[in-house]
């Protein structure tokens, strides 16, 4: 655990630390064994219900649905210690502590029983479909329809950059329910069948981001997740609590680059002198620690005001911009050190460098949260 003991309780400690052991211990050593691949179902399924056990998805969840009744502040936490071991399955521990988070919160009854249960417990996997081909940040423009036919809904549309898409047991679809209207709706994929195609990617191929289509799906008006035409409010209040958790992965990621740059400098002598103690490498070093301590404070600030039932949409975009383009920055510092070794397979900072260019286009690009921000000190909006 980085240096922020003072900032946790006892039990949160032990907790951050417990999920430090399993990671080192047994998470990381089977990781190295699988290699570079695409990682099966029964992987992820298995990998979810041992992090269950450290509270990866259940933490901030209250204990009457379930969860551990624990803090968002150190869920936040968790999700960097995961992120810190792997990119891959901190995206898909997230995108599922994001799904759970919206069934417990407005799901009917029904549904909350038939699938909240499973997601805390980490035995099921659940995606959330916003992003279509010619809608990204803005979610007013969704295309996707549900189109009411009786006690049912007829959804046609298509979806992308789906996170956890083939390993999706459902799918919260966001549609247009009417002309000004948007609804989540949720489908089974046993129950409502949709199709789903692989995206590769610069890096992250070990987890699923997928396209999903849907062609005259029908699913129960019963499965509406939260009411008709509240979609939009919904997923916004969705954006703003994941920011924080893609800031985590985003500075997580950071850290492991700048822990192998650590390490390396020291036993890399160049022109007679280790390079640790070349002064624009100890800059380098300097820099990237001061940065993604700062970047997880802005996080840890943001975690804390959700705790407290305080408006943070400002602190949430703050974090997630900061955090996400600190792990972009300080991947790249990261490599430089390496020098040529940086470049190749035998060192992981090519690959940190690589999954950390995608972590500022999720939930809202860099550009995006300055929006955000700049919004919420002016009262002037930048959207329509």
């Amino acid at each position: 655990m980085s240096n922020i003991g003072f900032m946790f309780n006892e039990d949160e400690r032990l907790a951050i630390d417990g999920l430090r052991r399993f990671l080192d211990e047994r998470l990381e050593p089977e990781l190295k064994e699988l290699g570079d691949v695409f990682y099966p179902k029964e992987n992820i399924r298995e990998w979810m219900m041992q992090l269950g056990e450290f509270g990866i998805v259940n933490a901030p969840q209250p204990e009457s649905d379930g969860g551990l009744g624990l803090s968002w502040r150190l869920h936040v936490q968790l999700i960097e210690e995961l992120a810190y071991s792997s990119g891959d399955l901190a995206i898909v521990a997230l995108v599922n502590a994001a799904a759970t988070s919206m069934l417990l919160r407005l799901a009917p009854d029904h549904i909350k029983s038939r699938y909240a249960g499973p997601m805390l417990r980490g035995e099921i996997i659940g995606a959330v479909g916003i992003s279509e081909p010619d809608i990204g940040s803005d979610v007013s423009g969704v295309k996707t329809r549900a189109v009411r036919d009786g006690n049912d809904w007829i959804i046609n549309g298509e979806k992308t950059w789906i996170t956890n898409g083939e390993y999706s047991d459902f799918f919260i679809c966001t549609c247009r329910s009417d002309e000004n209207q948007l609804t989540h709706i949720l489908l089974d994929r046993e129950e409502h069948p949709y199709e789903v195609r692989g995206i590769p990617k610069i890096a992250l191929n070990s987890q699923s981001t997928s396209q999903i289509f849907l062609n005259d799906v029908r699913v129960p008006v019963s499965n509406t997740i939260g009411e008709i035409g509240s979609g939009l409010k919904n997923t916004l209040t969705l954006f703003e609590r994941a920011r924080i958790h893609v800031a985590a992965w985003g500075y997580g990621i950071a850290r492991r680059a700048l822990e192998e740059s650590i390490k390396y400098a020291p036993d890399r002598v160049q022109h007679g002198k280790q390079i640790a103690g070349h002064q624009l490498i100890a800059d380098k070093i300097a820099t990237m620690a001061t940065q993604i301590d700062a970047a997880r404070l802005l996080a840890l600030r943001a975690a804390s005001m959700i705790d407290a039932g305080q408006r943070c949409d400002v602190e949430c975009a703050m974090a997630k911009w900061y955090g996400t383009e600190i792990a972009v920055e300080a991947t790249r510092q990261a490599v430089q050190i390496h020098g040529g070794n940086g470049l190749t397979k035998e060192f992981i900072v090519e690959r940190l460098a690589r999954e950390a260019m995608i972590t500022p286009i999720p939930d809202g690009t860099t550009e995006i949260q300055k929006l955000l921000i700049a919004r919420g000190l002016t009262g002037i909006s930048a959207f329509r």
